[in-house]
């Protein structure tokens, strides 16, 4: 009897990152093929408090963690971080596959995936002869754009540290949506040396798709064919959802309160703004109390996850007397269950950074948008939600760089009223879950991407 297929599963450390392809893993898992997951300790050790890992106990998930060279100041500074992961993981992670192929107690490694983001793992598993699968946790648009980087600083169109160097747009193809100045996959004006790292580490993903096997995108081909087409190798295999497995694992970093689904149990259909800016999204004291503000104005009940560290230094704390005023109405936790949240049939839109996990979990799930982007890919996630499906429609920033409370009191009102796109929503929520069934074009990937780790095994036990 021959051994089972191993994968070695490889995140980039951070929440948005882990999340899909811990949820991928526990898939990959049910098909018989045994699952390395690697974080590094500090990553595991936020697992593992959170209590995400505990579906995993027992079955074919095996949680491993190496370590990452910092302190927690370091951590905080995501420079020094970035610069650490990139100096330290490749040996650590090199030396962890080298002992389990030597192991007689666990089968040796058949196949590498890797986040794109940590395009190193994949060029490890390359140099030992292991074959590789890059997984993407953005949207394809980004990919097919950072296919376009060497040609973009050739030509002048951007400098060496992805700066853009005139106000032109750039096209990708004459059928998808040009990208604008400022909205790039790396962009981050305020912070110009966050989008330097950004930089360094997107502009090898090109490169890394050239030496893997396969491409792994959470995505639909039929919701961006366009794009998908512009990328070989590409296997659209999203929405990846937790739901969508007997395991249900999150990957979640922060521990989610279960009080809000109970809460939610109790709101009237349709009725809820279910607010959830992300894991790395901040706010200015001024903008957190208009949004508060704007919140308590629309006059509906709302759901807001509030992170420990979603305002900037030093936190005032909510307005005077909002907490007493929405006590009726207003549900406040640290984080959710996000995917069951807007599965809830009381939520009514939802009040998003866009972040490719949550633009996929909110269309998978019917639910219209209400876009606030904050960096990186998160704009042109909202283009995409706004101008190509019509599934939501953009917060506007004042003369101050404030979205105000009449911004958003009256772009509540506008969505919760557009027929239009409440029913744009349904048809993607449609797409997305024929695309998961048997026969869907995402099914029909994710298997044959399973059944060749599954046969190349075969054949190289022969």
């Amino acid at each position: 009897m021959g051994s089972k297929p191993h994968l070695l599963l490889i995140p980039y450390p951070a929440q948005g990152h882990v999340a899909p392809l811990l949820k991928l893993a526990t898939k990959i898992a049910e098909h018989g093929i045994k699952i390395t997951f690697v974080n590094t300790e500090y990553i595991e050790a936020k697992i593992l408090a959170s209590g995400q890992a505990k579906a995993e106990e027992g079955g074919l998930v095996r949680l491993v963690s190496i370590p990452d060279g910092l302190d927690d100041d370091d951590r905080n500074d995501k420079i020094k971080m970035t610069e650490s992961l990139f100096r330290v993981l490749p040996g650590h992670l090199k030396e962890l596959i080298e002992k389990m192929n030597q192991s007689d107690d666990c089968e040796p490694i058949s196949c590498v995936v890797a986040d794109i983001c940590v395009g190193w793992a994949l060029e490890i598993a390359h140099e030992m002869g292991i074959p590789g699968a890059a997984f993407v946790p953005f949207g394809p648009p980004n990919l097919a754009f950072l296919f376009q980087v060497k040609r973009l600083i050739d030509s002048g169109i951007i400098d060496t540290n992805g700066n853009s160097m005139n106000d032109e747009l750039i096209s990708v193809s004459e059928e998808t949506i040009p990208w604008k100045k400022n909205e790039y996959p790396w962009s981050c004006p305020a912070k110009p040396e966050t989008q330097k790292m950004l930089f360094k580490i997107l502009i090898g993903v090109a490169q890394t798709v050239r030496i893997s096997n396969w491409v792994l995108c959470n995505s639909i081909y039929e919701l961006d064919s366009l794009n998908c087409d512009l990328v070989p190798k590409i296997l659209p295999i999203g929405p990846i959802l937790a739901s969508n497995h007997s395991g249900n694992s999150a990957g979640s970093l922060i521990l989610e309160d279960p009080s809000c689904l109970n809460w939610l149990d109790e709101q009237a259909t349709g009725s809820v703004i279910y607010v959830a800016l992300g894991s790395t999204t901040r706010l200015n004291q001024q903008q957190f109390d208009e949004l508060a503000l704007g919140l308590e104005s629309s006059g509906l009940p709302f759901l807001w996850v509030v992170r420990w560290n979603l305002v900037k230094e030093s936190f005032t704390g909510f307005p005077d007397g909002f907490k007493e005023r929405i006590a009726g109405h207003g549900k406040i936790v640290e984080w959710a269950a996000q995917e069951k949240v807007l599965a809830h049939p009381s939520v009514a839109c939802f009040l998003s950074h866009c972040g490719w996990n949550s633009t996929m979990e909110g269309l998978s799930m019917g639910v219209p948008f209400l876009c606030w982007p904050y960096f990186a890919d998160q704009h042109l996630n909202r283009n995409y939600i706004c101008e190509a499906w019509k599934i939501g429609i953009d917060l506007i920033l004042d003369d101050n760089g404030i979205v105000t409370k009449h911004e958003i009191k009256r772009k509540v009102e506008k969505l919760l009223n557009d027929e239009g796109i409440k029913a744009n929503a349904l048809k993607l929520k449609e797409i997305a879950r024929r695309s998961l069934v048997e026969g869907g074009s995402s099914c029909k990937n994710f298997k044959r991407f399973v059944n060749a780790i599954k046969y190349d095994h075969v054949q190289d036990q022969d």
